[in-house]
């Protein structure tokens, strides 16, 4: 999408993450265009089948980071928008404990519980 808003196909209002992207720096975040405290990115992350051998799932996030960190990657995912964030198993499963948490809290205030097919 970053291409297209720098060709001009396409105006960014905002971007969803709490600081001003790298590769739009003149776009602003929703809270900075009115709605405090917003916050929302898309993010990815890697998972093995339960039971996985702890031995498999390091070897696994080790060639993961040491790929993030191929600077032809890292800049090719910042040129997309993306801001690569390597980290380790452990710091993935409290992310997304948080990110649950936090979540959970949007779905019970707008009453969207029991309405969306999973």
């Amino acid at each position: 999408m970053v291409q297209h808003v720098r060709s001009g196909k396409l105006k960014a209002l905002a971007v969803g993450s709490a600081a001003r992207s790298p590769a739009a720096p003149d776009v602003p975040t929703v809270a900075e265009s009115g709605v405090p405290g917003f916050e929302y990115v898309v993010w990815y992350g890697l998972f093995a089948p339960s039971g996985t051998p702890r031995a498999i799932v390091t070897r696994l996030n080790e060639a993961v980071v040491r790929s993030l960190r191929l600077p032809q990657l890292d800049q090719q995912l910042r040129g997309q928008g993306s801001e690569p964030r390597p980290t380790s198993p452990g710091e993935l499963a409290s992310f997304m404990k948080a990110e649950h948490a936090r979540w959970a809290l949007v779905v019970k205030a707008t009453g969207l519980a029991g309405k969306v097919n999973p």
